[in-house]
């Protein structure tokens, strides 16, 4: 499978995901989201845009948790698709993207 993504930075903290997490497209946009996160006060990421993910997709979002919480923010994803949360569930760390 192959594919590409993007990150846009949206008005009010926020930030879109747009395309395919896979270990291919997911370090540019560990990047680009991390700086977002770190320097605009990215606080909201919708995933509504992501057609499909791998692993490595989950280790994406984990990542900027990571980054927002060394930063002293709070991060959190919105529309987070089903295939996601499936590998979440799994992995058992959904809990980190959707705290309860």
């Amino acid at each position: 499978m192959t594919g590409t993504a993007s990150f846009e930075l949206l008005d009010g903290g926020r930030a879109r995901v747009n395309g395919v997490l896979l270990f291919e497209t997911v370090s540019a946009l560990l990047d680009e989201g991390s700086a977002a996160i770190q320097d605009s006060g990215t606080a909201v990421i919708d995933l509504a845009g992501v057609q499909s993910s791998d692993s490595s997709g989950l280790a994406l979002l984990i990542e900027w948790l990571s980054v927002a919480k060394g930063a002293g923010r709070t991060l959190r994803f919105e529309n987070i698709p089903e295939q996601l949360q499936q590998l979440a569930r799994l992995s058992e760390v959904e809990e980190m993207l959707v705290p309860t």
